[in-house]
């Protein structure tokens, strides 16, 4: 073998061929000479040298290349040609809808600003400017009414964060006075019990060894005695004791019981030992009462606040702020609707008409009760009933259908009576709250009956505009509430004042829910008359609001009346505390039976 190679490559003459057999001769020595990896190391050359040649040629001129570029071309023609032969209703209706939407978000896109709304640039210039604000620092931007809520309710959250201990104790105190009040008015509601009669005994015979000498009392006790005795006197300036002898003369109807004598005085040879006694002349009958919405009434809507006409005997001059001026007997008096202190939480407020051009008003309170009040066809008040979720009604207000004619007419029924004359001392009739020592005080004379008969029960239009029938009741001065001058408003550090007279009338209220009180407002001389007497007016209203809202005194129990500087406590034109003031008056006993709340 190695011969044989070495023949092959070294060269050897050869015999004289003709030019075209040596091509033959020599590939076959070759192929006869070469070995296994000689040729393979020959095709893996030729596999080279035929990628180069492939590549130096252009790739459109590749048959492969240009075999596998032109089919996608070709696919895509021929769906060309298919799409546009089929015919236009192959594209669904849901495509189209794509379509023309599509067509539309690009002609919007494609149109110059102005196109866009008004309405749509003002939402666009308010989210600007909110986004302007957010970026903005947070304590410039928050309005001042902003910051004062915040820190509103952030005490809120400071004072429910507090432990329970830091309640002060005055204010633990209040709270166990109106839990108290309200557990005691919660307790069954019995006519004046025994118990009440045998604390009026007890009230007496106290009395009776306050007259008689007490060698026991020590000196300094007498001496204070004396000091209280002294600063209750009147002072020399003080004005008459009776409201009804402060008023100008007034004329007489003819034939009244007034004026067969007009120099006779009403002394009483014997004060009435209860409401009931004072009312026996009244009626020798019992008073016979039907139900208050028995009468089938026409449901109808709220009346305006108005008068359509002035009754008889008044004279309007002035309306102020929903409030109505009347002269009547000389005197100027206030009317205003009252019955927005009823409706303040009512479930329901409706109202109904009945015969005699009389209306009735039903307010129904959330617990079921219901406050009905019946008024003649000048608002005045004839009849006022309180009627309990099990149905039990307490008469309030009750006018008597033999007397209903003379209510409609405006006069004074104290005309008929002759002047009033006491010989009691004059703190059994007036109590001056400054004076008062034991909050049982306000209880045991709100307890006292009428210092006179009762001739008849009144409305309560006719208690309030004579202040001759007001002069049969004792009066309570609120002279401890003091009003700033020109002011109607309770401040705030005067409201607990209140609290020992709101006592009283809730033990009251709890033994007899048929009590009525009237609140009366009074000024000093000083500025015009009609301005003082609405002015007066709204004194009384905020005293009566303050007992209910802080000590939930029912507000159908209390009546309201200013009586601006008609009945002065102390005789002056100049500025005085001692006449800026509001006055109490149990008036139960001339405005319904008592026979209705036994």
């Amino acid at each position: 073998m190695g011969a044989a190679v070495g023949l092959t490559l070294t060269p050897a003459p050869l015999p004289a061929l003709s030019r075209g057999a040596q091509p033959l001769a020599a590939p076959l020595i070759l192929a006869q000479a070469q070995l296994p990896e000689e040729e393979e190391l020959l095709r893996r050359r030729k596999g080279k040298g035929a990628k180069r040649d492939e590549q130096r040629t252009p790739r459109a001129e590749r048959p492969a290349q240009r075999e596998r570029a032109e089919r996608p071309a070709a696919r895509e023609r021929e769906a060309v040609k298919r799409r546009t032969a089929e015919p236009e209703p192959a594209i669904t209706e849901e495509r189209l809808k794509r379509r023309k939407e599509r067509e539309a978000v690009k002609r919007r896109a494609a149109e110059p600003e102005p196109a866009i709304t008004e309405e749509r640039q003002k939402r666009r210039k308010d989210r600007e400017a909110v986004k302007r604000r957010a970026a903005e620092p947070d304590a410039p931007a928050i309005a001042e009414e902003r910051q004062k809520r915040r820190k509103e309710r952030e005490v809120v959250r400071q004072r429910a964060a507090e432990p329970e201990p830091a309640i002060t104790e005055e204010r633990v105190k209040r709270r166990k006075d109106r839990e108290s009040v309200k557990r005691r008015a919660a307790e069954p509601e019995p006519a004046i019990t025994e118990e009440r009669v045998k604390r009026r005994k007890e009230r007496e015979a106290a009395r009776q060894r306050a007259a008689e000498p007490e060698p026991a009392i020590t000196e300094e006790r007498l001496k204070r005695r004396k000091e209280r005795e002294a600063a209750m006197r009147r002072p020399e300036n003080a004005a008459r004791l009776f409201d009804s002898a402060k008023e100008k003369p007034v004329r007489r109807k003819p034939g009244g019981a007034g004026s067969d004598q007009p120099a006779a005085r009403a002394r009483a040879e014997r004060l009435p030992e209860s409401d009931a006694a004072a009312q026996a002349r009244a009626s020798t009958d019992p008073v016979q009462i039907g139900s208050v919405i028995s009468e089938e009434g026409r449901r109808i809507e709220r009346p305006r606040r108005e008068r359509p006409e002035v009754p008889e005997g008044a004279e309007l001059v002035r309306e102020v702020n929903n409030r109505f001026i009347f002269r009547t007997n000389n005197t100027y008096f206030i009317e205003r609707p009252r019955e927005e202190r009823f409706i303040i939480d009512a479930r329901e407020v409706y109202y109904e008409e009945l015969p005699r051009s009389r209306q009735r008003e039903v307010v129904v309170r959330p617990d079921g009760t219901r406050i009905v009040t019946i008024r003649n066809r000048w608002g005045d008040v004839v009849r006022r009933v309180k009627i309990l979720p099990d149905d039990r009604e307490i008469v309030l207000v009750y006018v008597e259908d033999d007397y209903y004619d003379e209510v409609l007419e405006w006069r004074d029924p104290g005309l008929d009576l002759p002047p009033l004359d006491l010989d009691i001392p004059v703190r059994d009739y007036i109590l001056d709250a400054e004076w008062v020592e034991d909050p049982e005080d306000y209880y045991t004379f709100l307890d006292q009956p009428p210092v006179e008969q009762v001739e008849r029960t009144y409305s309560l239009d006719e208690v309030r505009r004579s202040a001759r029938i007001r002069d049969k009741v004792r009066r309570i001065d609120l002279d401890i509430i003091n009003f700033e001058f020109g002011s109607a408003q309770i401040p705030e550090s005067e409201i607990g004042k209140l609290e020992g007279v709101a006592e009283a009338m809730q033990r009251l209220l709890k033994e007899n829910p048929g009590e009525t009180f009237l609140i009366e407002g009074h000024t000093d001389a000083v500025g015009a008359e009609v301005a003082n007497l609405a002015l007066s007016d709204q004194r009384a209203e905020a005293v009566a609001t303050a007992l209910t809202n802080v000590f939930d005194i029912a507000p159908e129990n209390m009546e309201t009346q200013g009586y601006g500087e008609q009945y002065l406590k102390v005789e002056t034109q100049e500025p005085e505390r001692e006449n800026r003031r509001v006055a109490i008056r149990r008036i139960t006993p001339l405005v319904a039976p008592v026979a209705s709340s036994e």
